[in-house]
């Protein structure tokens, strides 16, 4: 692999140079003579992994605890190693301490490429300085890794796009459009609030369904509607049905309707699906988004108990991961061109203008997503492969 920072070194050395010869000077507080801050002078790179014999990529996903991180860990190891690269995967279990040691074990060890999938995007900003100081590039996978200059390139699905076919989806089902005068309740189940892609779901959802909320066809008893109060930490089910169990016994006394729980991913929905199940009285169906396919909920999903989910391919995620992987460390500074050259099979977009992460905007590729319900469970998930039933008649990942 080529060192792709040794230019940015040869460069300030030459402005150095010049500085000398032409009796230049600078701030001595913030500039160099170079010309550069004292923190780019300081970034000293040293590059160990690139003429070592070896290709090794490591990969960094933030939890063991959630079914999509353990399938995205393993379609990429699998791809990387189909494609002869040695790889290192670690889970950080949602502890960030763990995964900066994962990650400087990754650095240690002379990786090639980082992948990474923070547990907190904002967290990693010393890490990630020292895997630039080692010359070595760094993919965001999924979730943003915010607060830093370091991060290569991010591949994920569209986030906000997910939120958006959620609240169409609430939009549709209760044909909100030629409600007249008559109101539906709802309740709103956000992510994990150290997520950055949460904070997307809840804005594509939001801006969805606040014209409705305005004009009181929608109504939120709880009066629970900001991300914050309505974020799961850790996406954890156990806390959205405690949370969701509240609401219901507060605002729902009796046989008072609720029409629809909107929940940012599928290990809420589960949550907010066993509240409804145990403590909701008001003898109509309720409708509950999700989002990830996860099995219980595809099960839930043909039991009639989850209404629709939002199915993100993973494994298409992943041979983006893969294309781009292999162009960065060819040499290469991938752009739009990689999606033409790669011909994928499946829509992606290349985005330079949507993802700030506090620092730099990062270039990214983006997948779309898809609404799944009862109704074309088949035609998405098992017609492709993705899935198939088992012997109980429940879908399986494959």
């Amino acid at each position: 692999m080529k060192n792709r920072r040794i230019p940015l070194i040869a460069m300030l050395a030459a402005i150095s140079a010049a500085a000398v010869f032409s009796g230049c000077g600078g701030n001595e507080k913030n500039m160099t003579a170079a010309g550069a801050s004292k923190e780019e002078e300081e970034l000293v790179v040293s590059d160990t992994h690139s003429d070592d014999g070896k290709e090794i990529v490591g990969i960094a996903m933030p939890s063991v605890n959630l079914e999509r991180w353990n399938r995205d860990g393993a379609f990429l190891q699998s791809q990387f190693e189909a494609a002869g690269y040695e790889v290192i995967k670690e889970h950080a279990d949602d502890l960030i301490d763990d995964q900066i040691a994962d990650i400087r074990g990754m650095i240690a060890a002379n990786v090639d490429l980082l992948i990474i999938a923070p547990v907190d995007g904002s967290s990693l900003t010393k890490v990630l300085k020292e895997a630039e100081a080692a010359a070595i590039p760094v993919i965001s996978y999924d979730r943003l890794l915010r607060d830093s200059p370091y991060v290569d390139y991010y591949v994920s699905f569209d986030n906000y796009r997910v939120g958006t076919l959620q609240g169409e989806f609430i939009r549709d089902a209760l044909d909100l459009e030629h409600a007249g005068g008559e109101s539906y309740n709802i309740e709103i189940t956000a992510g994990d609030p150290v997520d950055n892609n949460a904070r997307y779901f809840y804005n594509g959802m939001y801006d969805v369904i606040a014209p409705y909320l305005e004009k009181g066809t929608l109504v939120v008893p709880s009066g629970q509607t900001d991300f914050y109060t309505t974020a799961t930490s850790s996406w954890s089910t156990d806390l959205a049905e405690e949370r969701f169990s509240g609401i219901l016994n507060s605002y729902y006394a009796g046989n008072k309707q609720l029409s629809a729980a909107i929940c940012s991913n599928d290990s809420t929905a589960l949550g907010v699906t066993r509240a409804i199940t145990d403590n909701y009285r008001g003898g109509n169906e309720v409708l509950i988004t999700g989002q990830d396919a996860d099995e219980e909920n595809l099960k839930n999903l043909l039991d009639g108990r989850q209404t629709m989910t939002v199915y993100k391919a993973l494994s298409n995620e992943t041979v983006v991961t893969l294309a781009l992987g292999k162009a960065i460390m060819s040499g290469q500074t991938p752009g739009e061109d990689l999606i033409e050259a790669s011909d994928f099979g499946f829509a992606c977009a290349y985005d330079t203008e949507s993802y700030d992460n506090g620092e730099i905007t990062v270039p990214s590729y983006l997948l779309e997503p898809v609404v799944i319900t009862k109704d074309n469970v088949d035609e998405e998930l098992v017609d492709t492969g993705y899935y198939s039933y088992d012997e109980q008649g429940y879908l399986r990942a494959n």
